[in-house]
């Protein structure tokens, strides 16, 4: 017989965690390990929750005792697969049942979902399902909420028995409020680094949220600016131009991401980020980081646009500048509405230095600061004077580009521009 103090202590400590801000993966793990070693045959458990994020849908833990735990995110198109579309986690949505049993061996075995065959075939004797909704059920029932799915599993001949089972529903209430509280603290990461950026979201929810908050970092500046995008807004159709910016954002803005870059701000058809660093040696890193994602937004867009080419589609333009020193990085804005940005002369110049891009029809344009900490690769279009920059700065481009192009570049002075 299950001990009812042994599943208090195991309650006592789930208040612990909730009031606390576990690893989501550690505490469940820790639940299950505790749950089997007060008598209760848990051979295999499994809790799902679902998520905000632009690529996530749900996310699951895996615990299979004397195996690794193991985590896992369900992409939103997931939701149409055969794995959930016959799934009893699904059909108890459906049907606003709350709780489900199956037992998977004996003269009372049933196998109705795909699932459980899989779940038989491991050694597992008995399935319970319990959705804990993490709003208070009304007359809807339970569908189109939020809610908590945790799968018990038994390994023993004839599977739970009733009190186990009362102990298991029990525990998964107090389960839920502890899971509320990491998963509401989860959402909230997600949604501040997805609208934010990683670095600024965390300083968002670590308490920087005053006009002013902020301080000086050193970064590599990137700035990426669309071309025509002013005729493209007026002759395309609202939806048609909205698919072209997420695509051509994907070709400017992944690359970035994935070497590491925080993408700040996407401003119109601009893309501002920065690749941090403290020291000299970072520096070289990031400047590093930064000309590789700038040789991969070129490839990415050579390729997109060879695929465009074969639709009779027209090219996807723009001009690329890197920068890089002391830039101010936190709160601007009114003390109702902020964004966390950068600001600075650094910032100012690469503007410009992206402008120039246009002015003469070169695909990328860095500094010599750049330059000095990844040789090998540029060829100087000369010093240039930028608009509203008091000093001349000279500006390299990709050995790759033209040399008729690269050698008539000694100087080239523009004028402000109207931001397309």
């Amino acid at each position: 017989m299950t001990d009812r103090t042994l599943v208090t202590g195991i309650n006592e400590w789930l208040v612990d965690q909730a009031l606390s801000e576990p690893d989501i993966v550690k505490m469940f793990e820790g639940l299950c390990n505790r749950i089997h070693a007060i008598g209760i045959p848990l051979g295999r458990a499994r809790l799902t929750w679902p998520t905000l994020h632009p690529l996530f849908q749900a996310e699951t833990i895996l615990w299979r005792r004397g195996s690794d735990t193991e985590f896992e995110q369900f992409m939103h198109q997931e939701s149409q697969s055969d794995a959930w579309l016959l799934s009893p986690m699904r059909y108890m949505f459906e049907n606003d049942v709350l709780v489900l049993r199956r037992n998977l061996d004996g003269p009372s075995k049933l196998l109705d979902f795909p699932v459980l065959e899989e779940v038989a075939a491991q050694g597992m004797t008995d399935y319970f399902v319990v959705i804990t909704p993490l709003s208070v059920r009304n007359e809807t029932g339970i569908k189109g909420q939020m809610g908590i799915i945790s799968t018990f599993s038994a390994d023993r001949a004839g599977g739970f028995n009733n009190e186990e089972l009362e102990a298991l529903q029990k525990i998964q209430r107090r389960f839920a409020v502890a899971c509320k509280t990491v998963i509401q603290s989860r959402i909230a990461r997600n949604i501040s680094e997805t609208y934010l950026g990683r670095e600024a979201g965390s300083r968002v929810l670590a308490g920087s949220i005053r006009r002013g908050d902020g301080r000086e970092t050193k970064a590599v500046v990137w700035y990426n600016d669309m071309r025509d995008s002013t005729a493209l807004a007026d002759t395309m159709p609202g939806a048609d131009y909205i698919q072209l910016l997420n695509t051509y954002f994907d070709c400017t803005a992944t690359p970035i991401i994935d070497a590491g870059g925080e993408v700040l701000d996407f401003i119109g058809d601009a893309v501002l980020a920065i690749f941090p660093y403290q020291d000299a040696t970072e520096q070289k890193a990031a400047v590093k980081a930064a000309t590789t994602a700038l040789q991969n937004v070129i490839k990415a867009r050579d390729a997109l646009n060879a695929e465009r080419a074969e639709q009779g589609l027209f090219p996807i333009r723009f001009g690329i500048g890197l920068n890089t020193g002391t830039v101010m990085f936190g709160n601007i804005g009114v003390s109702q509405r902020l964004t966390f940005s950068v600001i600075g002369p650094t910032v100012n110049e690469v503007s410009r230095i992206e402008a120039m891009t246009k002015a003469t029809g070169i695909d990328a344009l860095v500094t010599r600061d750049i330059v000095a900490l990844d040789p090998g690769k540029w060829v100087s279009i000369g010093n240039q004077r930028l608009p509203g920059v008091s000093e001349e700065i000279e500006l390299f481009t990709f050995a790759k580009e033209p040399a008729a192009i690269a050698a008539g570049m000694d100087r080239i002075e523009i004028k402000p521009t109207v931001k397309n």
